[in-house]
């Protein structure tokens, strides 16, 4: 299973893709949402993990345009720092699947995941 992860925090990328690889999946990682964005048009992903708030683009544009412009229901968990309650109903609103607050349980990340490509249709 492929995996896309667009997060701007070295450390926190950099460790989610280490345990998600040990859990035998295979992970591109980004930085900025645009490059993330531009794999994501270019390749197929059965999962994207995309932080909120980003360089370039944002996970709620990345999440958006998946959904109206590549018409795609690839599952996407967003991850955010945010506490806000209305972010996170933002973005079931505009598509996604999940939503998980930072600081993020590789647990919890990992059992969400499985959820989501084991009832995938």
């Amino acid at each position: 299973m492929k995996i896309i992860l667009a997060e701007d925090n070295d450390i926190l990328r950099k460790s989610l893709s280490f345990f998600l690889e040990s859990k035998g999946f295979t992970v591109d990682q980004f930085s900025d949402g645009k490059d993330a964005l531009d794999a994501i048009e270019a390749n197929h992903y059965d999962l994207i993990l995309t932080d909120i708030n980003m360089p370039g683009i944002s996970g709620m544009e990345i999440t958006q345009y998946v959904r109206q412009n590549i018409n795609s229901n690839v599952p996407i968990i967003i991850l955010t720092s945010s506490g806000v309650e209305q972010t996170e109903l933002d973005s079931f609103d505009i598509g996604a699947n999940e939503f998980i607050a930072k600081p993020v349980s590789p647990a919890v990340l990992l059992v969400r995941i499985n959820k989501l490509l084991n009832t995938r249709v």
